[in-house]
């Protein structure tokens, strides 16, 4: 083994076996590193660099640029592009399937908490009761290529999408250039396809859910193996991004539907899909879901398969593993 590289997913890799050509590409985008390895006797970087910013400059609530920031600050007549359309098509599909536990508008909630790029407002009950009128999926829609909102105090989040969806484009992209075999790692989200330099299978670590660990601390779980066909994961948890104040503990997980961080003896999601938009935006919502909802909403579609892990009632470290996600399981 020559490297591990430590994230909520833990990319273990090997040294290039001497027949097989394989490069190595990392950087950094959309406020998070990559690290892509991929069989073509070429570097991508600059490639790959581009399309990252070209999603950026769509589904960004950073770059003043782009055209969800944009929307964000209540500019009008703005035409959708297709990385937006597809993103956000994918959220209305998952906050059904979440009953609104899952919601792209949650924005103005994210930024109180200080979970966005403003600084945190004051928490109390009576602003967060007023915020909630601004969030509802169904508040916002697309007609024709434009994006219509019931209120300007709506502010879309699709942090939650944007990285999956990222990994999959880039992904497109290898497939367009004939690249069989690729490990495509953003923030966290991988996407796997064929074998590793060695001829073997991709190898990759889910975190154990360490509170507040840094790279250092960082434990693998559990590892999977996928080879020859393509799947991705990603994981959420509460752990990692959280703050302390006055003795209450508040996650960046947002319930869109009581505006307080959830709650829940579930600490780590860690979703298995065909592609990473998918696996990261069910892994979120099932996080806000709790425990007992994420399990159903698991069990409903045939399409994703799931590790938890949780607490019980005596404070006992728990996981739960469906039938189709332990079978990749190696380690």
């Amino acid at each position: 083994m020559k490297k591990i590289i430590l994230l909520s997913i833990i990319v273990i890799s090997f040294a290039s076996c001497k027949d097989v050509v394989f490069n190595k590409i990392a950087g950094e985008a959309q406020g998070t590193t990559y690290h892509i390895v991929y069989n073509k006797d070429k570097v991508i970087k600059t490639e790959v660099d581009s399309i990252l910013n070209e999603i950026d400059l769509s589904v960004s609530n950073y770059n003043p640029k782009a055209i969800l920031y944009r929307i964000n600050n209540n500019e009008q007549d703005l035409t959708l592009d297709h990385h937006f359309i597809t993103v956000f098509n994918k959220a209305v599909e998952i906050s059904e399937a979440s009953d609104g536990l899952f919601d792209i508008t949650v924005g103005p909630l994210v930024q109180l908490y200080g979970f966005g790029s403003e600084k945190k407002g004051n928490i109390n009950d009576s602003v967060v009761d007023s915020l909630l009128q601004f969030v509802g999926y169904k508040k916002v829609s697309i007609v024709g290529n434009k994006l219509v909102k019931e209120n300007d105090g709506i502010k879309i989040d699709m942090n939650a999408l944007a990285q999956g969806y990222s990994v999959d484009y880039v992904a497109d992209f290898f497939e367009r250039l004939g690249i069989a075999n690729y490990m495509i790692e953003i923030g966290g989200e991988v996407v796997c396809k064929g074998h590793n330099e060695f001829g073997d299978e991709w190898r990759i670590g889910i975190e154990k859910p360490i509170e507040d660990s840094d790279i250092q601390d960082r434990q693998v779980e559990l590892i999977v193996g996928f080879k020859d066909e393509k799947k991705a994961l990603a994981t959420s948890g509460n752990y990692r991004r959280f703050f302390i104040e006055d003795g209450v503990k508040y996650t960046h997980t947002i319930n869109p539907k009581t505006g307080h961080p959830a709650k829940d003896s579930l600490v780590s999601v860690t979703i298995m899909a065909d592609d990473c938009m998918t696996a990261d935006g069910y892994a979120t919502a099932c996080l806000v879901s709790g425990l007992e909802k994420a399990m159903d909403i698991v069990e409903k579609n045939d399409k994703i398969e799931a590790f938890f892990i949780y607490f019980d009632y005596k404070g006992n470290y728990k996981f739960i593993i469906t039938p189709g996600f332990k079978k990749y399981i190696i380690e």
